[in-house]
């Protein structure tokens, strides 16, 4: 360490009470920052890999943000239902390698419900094309004697303690109201998924069959009065399933892609679209990443509010200190020597900060990581800082040295008389 660092060192350690709010100013605008930051990348992340491996999402047209908002993310309102019958045309399709539809509308308490095909464990992907994997128990068998199995993803096993073997019950509608449940018609929880950090993790998967199962004795969304079909007398009608929310499509070569969103878009028996899920989720993400650049502009203005709170508190400082900057030029110091002292005080006090920060940061991660990853289903990740919170260490950094720079030129331009003179 230089001596004019030593002295900064010094000069700054003999003020530490003062100065120590200025470092958990700046420590807490470091953490929001870099925080911000982390989550900003891992939420977009979340977002780009909440499907993978699957080419087109067929349904209803819409939006196409709305139909993966509802199809993927199981949010906003429900879009109309396809025909099976166009999901079968679909699947005859040359290009076509597998389908997966899906039917939405069903909840248990609070999680959305899942209606499916067991080739839904099989081609389902996320992230980078990771499977579907079985932490417990195994997939629904869609058969009619695994007429009432479901499958639960691992934050809503989580969140109830569900194990293989309990029964559940499923209600009608997203919102799960009392009076609205399918209670005559119990589900045996049959397997729990892995973790995924996916809306996969915060649903409740049975097949299609089932569904249509327990919506026998119901119509327009209410049960019928004066009808009842039992769990088991379901079984002797025809469960073949009429409607689906969506359709996962894979191809057998991704090259037809286009093609086969000129078929959807054309096909005559009913009103069709076909999304690609990256370019609907880059759509998604201007949508919702307006609220989060405002965030990081606010944390922008607080790391600025906290270095103008270190060019005030050594400015109010100077005052204190005429006489004592007065005795360093006295013993043989010069100006650029006393500009240099106070500004590499002001690093020194950013530079501790910025590290408190960090740290503060990272903790706050570690221990707010798996909450957010249960409840909100975000993973964020522990690990080295990425190049853009490097940059905005650094850019911390720098604006602290140069606010130190502010008073160091009130101190430069101080004359020595003007120190030692009495008051």
């Amino acid at each position: 360490m230089t001596p004019l660092a030593a002295l900064a060192a010094r000069s700054a350690w003999s003020r530490r009470g003062t100065l120590a709010l200025v470092v958990l100013s700046i420590a807490l605008s470091t953490a929001l920052l870099l925080t911000l930051e982390r989550l900003r990348e891992d939420v977009r992340a979340s977002f780009a890999q909440a499907v993978s491996g699957t080419d087109l999402v067929v349904g209803a047209r819409t939006g196409p943000v709305q139909l993966m908002l509802y199809a993927v993310f199981r949010l906003g309102g429900a879009t109309n239902d396809i025909s099976m019958a166009s999901v079968e045309a679909l699947a005859r399709q040359p290009a076509v390698a597998w389908v997966v539809p899906i039917a939405l509308g069903d909840s248990h308490r609070g999680f959305p419900v899942v209606g499916t095909t067991p080739a839904y464990f099989e081609h389902f992907r996320y992230g980078d094309a990771q499977p579907l994997v079985l932490a417990e128990g195994r997939a629904f068998s869609g058969t009619l004697d695994g007429l009432y199995e479901a499958v639960l993803g691992f934050e809503v096993a989580a969140r109830l303690a569900y194990r293989p073997g309990q029964r559940i019950v499923l209600a009608h509608g997203a919102g799960g109201e009392l009076g609205a449940e399918h209670a005559d018609k119990p589900f045996t929880v049959v397997g729990v998924l892995a973790p995924t950090g996916t809306p996969v993790g915060r649903s409740v998967h049975v097949g299609l069959q089932a569904i249509e199962a327990i919506h026998l004795d119901w119509a327009g969304g209410a049960p019928l009065p004066g009808l009842a079909i039992p769990a088991e007398q379901a079984r002797k009608f025809d469960l073949a399933p009429k409607r689906a929310t969506a359709v996962f499509v894979g191809l057998k070569n991704r090259v037809a892609v286009f093609r086969m969103q000129r078929w959807v878009a054309d096909y005559e028996a009913e009103p069709l679209m076909a999304v690609l899920p990256g370019v609907a989720l880059d759509e998604l993400w201007e949508v919702v990443g307006v609220g989060e650049r405002a965030l990081l502009a606010v944390s922008v203005l607080v790391a600025a509010v906290s270095l103008a709170g270190l060019v005030a508190v050594v400015l109010a400082g100077l005052g204190e200190r005429r006489r004592e900057l007065a005795v360093l030029r006295a013993v043989g110091a010069g100006p650029r020597q006393v500009l240099l002292l106070l500004a590499a005080e002001a690093a020194l006090v950013t530079a501790a900060g910025v590290v408190t920060g960090a740290l503060a940061a990272a903790a706050g991660i570690a221990f707010a990581g798996p909450l957010l990853q249960q409840r909100l289903g975000v993973a964020l990740g522990l690990g080295a800082p990425t190049a853009t919170q490097w940059a905005w260490l650094a850019a911390v950094l720098v604006a602290g040295m140069l606010a130190g720079l502010v008073p160091g030129w009130r101190a430069y331009r101080l004359s020595l008389a003007d120190g030692l003179s009495p008051r």
